[in-house]
This record gives structure tokens, sequence and C-alpha cells, in this order.
């Protein structure tokens, strides 16, 4: 019917926009703390559009229902402003026609936010872990900031210059400690005119090669040095300790969860179950708070809907937190959060049709 369509493509319009806006603020936000930690040498920029495309999934499954909530608030809040849900009325257009033509949208971003949730939110959560694990392992000199010390696995470095898009650096020093044939503790100190990283196409072992340099070493206590001067000097690049934490429920697969008995993995699968649920109890909640009149304005139910959903997400994450800690039943779990605001929207369906709803 064109009436639906029309209904449907205003929610999916403004439910586009804000999301639009949301996702904007919370990405800007995310893209931040990943360029501080660029900043920090604990990756290099060149990882940064991976790391956020990766963690897109995870941004969606929690804008998308607040998304739509909005959608159908400003969109038939807009709709009543304009007389046009007086004029559906008069055509005998009953708002239960208006709540089945509003959940079709609702079953599709209940599907993405599903999807999202159950599926690709731990798969990128995973591979974002992964390449930073890797990259704490590798210990890419690529990642290093000119003219600052900075940590890079067991060493501390510092470099003059850097080329861009390249592991190349100018007035390289290196600390590091290292033991000795007799198991003692060793200062070794080196400084190379340039260097560069590069790897060893048989073995692909990486090294660091230094040029035009001194390596002095000492140990503690000690009134003897050891300085050796070279043209050039190639170390050995160990890969790191650092290991992803396989354990985390996080970044377990849905299909692991379910045949998983603790506490924490029942309140994860809950938890991405719920982001999925949410979305039509929140479709019922906003159809009756978007009735609104010229008097009122269209944001006149802006703040009531907006602490409803606040309380919503709130008492879902607490629930949450009590099942992962064993003080709230998982049979129980954060079911009872879903039937309380689902009996909320049937309420307020219900005394929105009894005040002169749209018949």
């Amino acid at each position: 019917m064109i009436v639906f369509r029309y209904l449907i493509r205003e929610i999916l319009t403004t439910m586009s926009a804000v999301t639009g806006i949301l996702l904007l603020v919370i990405m800007g936000n995310r893209f931040i703390r990943y360029f501080s930690d660029v900043a920090e040498g604990d990756f290099p920029a060149s990882l940064l559009g991976s790391l956020m495309l990766f963690h897109m999934p995870s941004f969606l499954q929690l804008i998308l229902p607040l998304a739509f909530f909005l959608g159908i608030l400003l969109a038939y809040g807009q709709l009543y402003l304009n007389s046009e849900m007086t004029v559906l009325a008069a055509c005998g257009v009953s708002p239960a026609r208006i709540l089945g033509a509003s959940c079709w949208p609702a079953l599709l971003m209940a599907c993405v936010v599903g999807a999202c949730s159950l599926w690709l939110t731990p798969a990128g959560l995973t591979k974002n872990e992964q390449i930073l694990t890797e990259q704490q392992e590798r210990a890419d000199f690529s990642a290093l900031t000119p003219g600052r010390f900075q940590k890079l696995g067991d060493r501390t470095i510092y470099a003059e210059r850097v080329e861009q898009g390249s592991s190349r650096m100018e007035n390289v020093f290196i600390a590091e400690q290292t033991r000795n044939d007799q198991g003692q503790r060793v200062d070794v100190l080196t400084q190379g005119a340039s260097g560069y990283q590069t790897t060893d196409p048989e073995s692909e072992s990486r090294f660091l090669v230094l040029s035009d340099g001194t390596r002095e070493s000492v140990r503690p206590g000690s009134r003897v040095a050891e300085r050796l001067e070279f043209d050039t000097y190639a170390a050995r690049l160990e890969n790191g300790t650092a290991q992803m934490d396989v354990d985390d429920v996080e970044l377990q697969p849905t299909w692991r969860l379910l045949g998983d008995e603790s506490n924490k993995a029942r309140a994860a699968l809950q938890w991405r179950i719920s982001l999925a649920l949410m979305v039509p109890i929140l479709t019922l909640i906003a159809l009756p708070l978007s009735r609104a009149n010229p008097r009122q304005g269209r944001f006149a139910k802006m703040m009531p809907a907006i602490i409803l959903y606040v309380a919503y997400m709130s008492l879902l994450l607490a629930a949450q937190d009590a099942v992962g800690s064993g003080a709230l039943p998982a049979a129980i779990g954060l079911w009872p959060v879903h039937a309380v605001f689902a009996l909320i929207g049937g309420w307020l369906l219900y005394r929105s049709s009894q005040h002169g709803g749209a018949r």
C-alpha cells in the first residue's frame, strides 16, 4: 500500500540521518583514542583504517536501536504536526494498521542488529585483537614517532627522523638489557647514524640494521665497559610474548557461548540477543510517544522517551552484570527487563488509543 510505503520511508530516512550523526560522534571518539595510541607508538597509523572498520559492527549494534527509536519519534511526530495522521485516521487507517506498518522496518532492523551482535561484532573484535597482538609481537619500527623515546618490545628506542611509509631512521639510539654468558645483567647502548628494518627472505627472520655507529656494553657495578665501533651492525628482532585473551567472552563466537554454562557466557549471550529484542519493544514505546499536537511541538515527548531508553539500557546492563557475577540466576537473566518495557509499551499504546489516537 502506498501509505504504508510512505510511512516506512519516513521512518528509515529519519533513522538514517540519526544513525549517521551518532556514528560520526562515536567513531570520532574511538578514532581519537586510537590516534593517541599511534602517537604513543603502540601501532603504526596504517592500521587505523582496519581497526575502525572491524569496530564498525560494535558501533552499529548500539546505535541502530536508538536511531530507529528516534526515527519513529521524529518521523511520526512530524506527521502529527502536519495533520497527516489526522487525514489517515479519517481515511480509516487505524492505530493497529500503523503499528503493523511499523513492524516491518522494526523486523528488518532487529535482523540487522542481531547479525551485528551475534556474528559480526565478536568476529570484528577478535580480528582487532589479533591485529594489535601481532603488532605487539612484531615490534614494528614503522610505529616510531620521531624525536621521542618509546618502548618497543624490550627495547627503548629514539630516532631523530623516521621516513614516512618506511622504517628507515636517522640518528638512532637503542637501550636494552641482555644477559652475558654467566647470566649477569648487561646494559647495552647502541647508536647509529642511520638504520632500517629488513626481513631475511630465507629464514623470514627480521633484523634491525644500523650504520656508522657504536655499541657499548656495561655490567651494573662494574667499571669496565665494552665498546664496539661498526660500519654496519644487524640485530635480530625477537618476537614479543603478547598473547590474545582467547577466553574473553566478548571475543567468543555465539555458537561457542551456546555450549558454555558459565555465568559470564550466559550473560554475554543474553546481552547479544537483547540488543535485537530491544528494537520491536522500543517500537511499541515510540508509537504512542510520537503522538503530538501543534501546541506541544515535535520534540515535546523527546525527553521522556530518552529517559525511558536510558532506563531500559541501564537496567539491561545492570542485569547483565548481575548474571555475569552470579548474583542473578541465568534462568531469570535479562528477560524480566524486556517484559517490563514491553508492558510499558502496551500500556502506552492502550492509553493513547483511549485518548483519541488515530482511528
